[in-house]
């Protein structure tokens, strides 16, 4: 599992001209889901994004966690995080889980979120998003489960 996260101070996702997902202060997750991902790498993924202290204590220092600042996550689906460009012009995406299997996950990583008592708003699996945000910082981590394993 991949993910892109960037602290922002706002992020909404549209989709047919409607806001779907919208949030404040927080996170917005760029989430992608690969063949080889299962429950272990959602649990991983959501404990290590719930409890990263990238947000700035009284003397200005990244030091807190989004639960301890009452942040908020935008999670949306973004398969091409996988997206192989080694070879030719045109990403390949073989290393993509299916998206039976991605929804799936996507799905569980967001209730595992939700459990944790982080608002988490989302957008549309396999919709055509437009994603809007203001990076705050800007801080943009990447992170991949199988570098854990």
């Amino acid at each position: 599992m991949r993910a892109v996260v960037q602290r922002v101070t706002t992020g909404r996702v549209v989709v047919d001209g409607k806001i779907v997902g919208q949030i404040g202060k927080g996170f917005v997750v760029l989430l992608g889901v690969g063949n080889n991902d299962g429950k272990e790498d959602v649990e991983y993924m959501a404990e290590k994004i719930c409890n990263l202290r990238v947000f700035e204590d009284g003397e200005g220092k990244m030091n807190l966690s989004i639960k301890e600042v009452g942040g908020e996550l935008l999670v949306v689906s973004q398969f091409t995080l996988y997206g192989d460009c080694r070879k030719g012009r045109r990403p390949g995406f073989t290393d993509a889980a299916p998206p039976q299997k991605a929804d799936a996950l996507y799905r569980d990583f967001v209730d595992y979120c939700i459990s944790k008592g982080i608002k988490t708003e989302t957008g549309v699996f396999q919709a055509h998003m437009e994603v809007e945000l203001t990076n705050d910082g800007p801080v943009t981590l990447l992170l991949d489960s199988s570098k854990n394993f």
